[in-house]
């Protein structure tokens, strides 16, 4: 028999992660020169009043930086893994067509300063590392009252991180397929598991994210109707997709317009 809940309903008053749509990476427009990840994209979301996603990755330091990829090689003139970069060099890096540097998530923060949402997403390799996750949980922890969540993919990260981080919102990012190239390493049982949340009753997430595409699935479906859960969706780029999300969910992620 449980001692505790499937779920702590800890974080139920999460009406402002609802309220307003949020910009994928912030609201970033590469034709214009602002750079998904960077300060420009944070100040165009505030100047919107939309909530800003973010990603972090570690540095050769261990400091958490605001970055999508693993590689530099996409958004940089440099290759090569950010993980093996310390925070001062790659601070120091300008993000391409732009003037524009890879920001630590301090700075992000700091920038926008409790003006909107945050939601952070921990990146992983799905390897047991929880030093990202450590560094991320401790620089939040310096801004309670700040309007932030965590989310990742990992449910092992979502699970670490209701001691790391209790009082902060987390949530779990998933989608009914993982055959893609990143989760080739995981076995089938792995893959099936986070596809249908049967790691919910560790990792205890206060809000779902789940692919817009795959809304009309069990496992969002019974999150938002039988537990209350915010029901995020991702990424939502088309009409079609914003269609699925007002029927289906409580907010969107979008990009490449504004709602």
């Amino acid at each position: 028999m449980r001692d505790r809940p499937l779920h702590d309903h800890a974080h139920s008053g999460l009406d402002w992660l609802i309220a307003r749509p949020i910009a994928h990476r912030g609201l970033h427009d590469v034709a214009s020169g602002v750079i998904e990840n960077s300060i420009p994209a944070a100040e165009a979301a505030i100047a919107g009043r939309f909530g800003i996603e973010c990603d972090v990755q570690l540095s050769a330091d261990g400091e958490a930086m605001v970055f999508h990829d693993f590689v530099l090689d996409r958004l940089t003139g440099q290759s090569g893994a950010v993980s093996s970069v310390k925070a001062e060099a790659l601070a120091a890096i300008a993000l391409k067509g732009s003037q524009a540097r890879i920001p630590t998530l301090s700075a992000f923060l700091d920038l926008i300063a409790g003006r909107v949402p945050v939601v952070i997403e921990i990146k992983s390799r799905f390897d047991g590392d929880l030093a990202l996750t450590r560094r991320a949980a401790e620089i939040v922890a310096g801004r309670s009252g700040q309007p932030i969540v965590f989310k990742s993919f990992d449910p092992d990260i979502v699970t670490a991180l209701r001691d790391l981080a209790p009082a902060v919102p987390r949530g779990i990012v998933a989608m009914n397929d993982y055959s893609y190239p990143d989760y080739a390493h995981l076995d089938a049982g792995k893959r099936h598991a986070m596809a249908n949340l049967l790691h919910f009753g560790e990792s205890r997430p206060d809000f779902v994210s789940w692919k817009v595409v795959d809304l009309q699935s069990a496992a969002p479906y019974l999150c938002r109707t039988a537990l209350g859960l915010p029901l995020m969706s991702w990424t939502v780029r088309t009409p079609a997709d914003r269609e699925m999300a007002a029927r289906h969910a409580d907010q969107i992620v979008f990009e490449g317009f504004t709602p």
